[in-house]
């Protein structure tokens, strides 16, 4: 999509659905670990010695490794298949924590499913909420909540779903955009405030949640539009904003539009989506499919709370590399895997 008066396309979201894994870990299974039971290294040897999918250090990144995700069954798909090679490079995917999608038929059985196996890791579980209403406007990830009253019950099922335990929330990525730039028809634009209000202040009440609400990208370039709407929708009730989520503007500047909209809404600090930004934009082909599956990415800053920048919270692996952007340049639909775009996304990263 284009952002106010042609400004450069925003991101496509997409909502990622729940393996059966996810279930697994709700049911009080034990979550399967990718790899073999051997304790040596992932390197380009013999599969068989790859070592199971672990937590990072705590003391520079908190959140959850996910140990069944697709990434991690692939690394272990690799390994049996005798793919050494390609295992190692998809390894560099599965062991950093990246985003959970909440789905919309189960929002509070996978909530809690995502923190239970965070907390027993002693980590901070790392949702994605994207359900709202008109969401996409209609486009690769179009769908969400049939209404207000769905999603506010929707909220309400994450919410019990989080309890007490320690997560941190990326709230509805590309709904404020979409209000700034008049892709969501103006029937629907109180609504969709009073949405984000509502869910900002649900989530808020929980005990250890942590909330950012959407905020857009580098490519936005004009903070001052969207400086408002932010305020509208909850984000200084919130612990602040996320940046770049889906996209891929580097991590410079990527922080230097943070810092930029970070002044124009009370000092509120921000968290930087660093999932796909390592080569920084794709600047070819139609402009209005650069963040569309573009070739010659790489994976960015592995996650931590370790930052550039003291306003910047932590660099996130929000969006899920190696899920398809929607079914352009050869890709599946959105939210899929796509393991050929992982290998050459994990190939080019440093």
């Amino acid at each position: 999509m284009y952002g106010v008066r042609g400004l450069v396309p925003r991101a496509r979201r997409r909502r990622a659905r729940a393996s059966a894994a996810v279930l697994g870990l709700v049911l009080g299974a034990v979550p399967l670990a990718a790899g073999c039971s051997s304790a040596g290294g992932g390197d380009d040897g013999d599969g068989g010695k790859a070592a199971a999918i672990t937590q990072r250090p705590k003391e520079a990144d908190p959140f959850w490794v996910n140990p069944d995700s697709r990434a991690a069954r692939q690394v272990a798909a690799y390994a049996k298949e005798g793919r050494g090679a390609e295992a190692a490079q998809i390894r560099k995917i599965a062991e950093q924590p990246t985003g959970e999608w909440i789905g919309p038929e189960n929002p509070e059985r996978e909530a809690r499913g995502f923190t239970e196996a965070a907390q027993r890791a002693g980590r901070t579980a790392l949702l994605v909420l994207y359900n709202i209403p008109h969401r996409d406007c209609g486009q690769y990830s179009r769908g969400g909540a049939a209404d207000g009253n769905a999603y506010r019950a929707w909220i309400d099922g994450v919410a019990r779903g989080i309890g007490d335990r320690s997560a941190t929330v990326v709230l509805e990525p590309d709904a404020v955009l979409h209000l700034v730039d008049g892709c969501t028809e103006g029937a629907f634009e109180e609504e969709r405030y009073d949405l984000l209000s509502g869910a900002v202040d649900r989530l808020k009440s929980l005990k250890n949640t942590r909330v950012y609400l959407d905020a857009g990208n580098a490519g936005w370039g004009r903070p001052d539009e969207i400086r408002e709407p932010l305020e509208r929708a909850g984000v200084g009730r919130a612990d602040g904003f996320a940046v770049n989520v889906s996209n891929f503007y580097s991590t410079r500047q990527s922080l230097e539009y943070g810092r930029q909209l970070s002044a124009k809404v009370g000092g509120k600090h921000f968290v930087v989506d660093t999932s796909r930004n390592g080569n920084g934009p794709y600047t070819a082909g139609r402009p209005d499919e650069r963040w569309c599956n573009p070739p010659g990415r790489a994976l960015g800053e592995p996650p931590t709370t370790r930052t550039a920048d003291p306003l910047a919270d932590a660099y996130l692996w929000v969006k899920r590399p190696g899920e398809s952007d929607g079914t352009c340049k050869g890709g599946p639909k959105a939210g899929d895997w796509w393991a050929d775009y992982a290998l050459k996304l994990a190939r080019a990263s440093r």
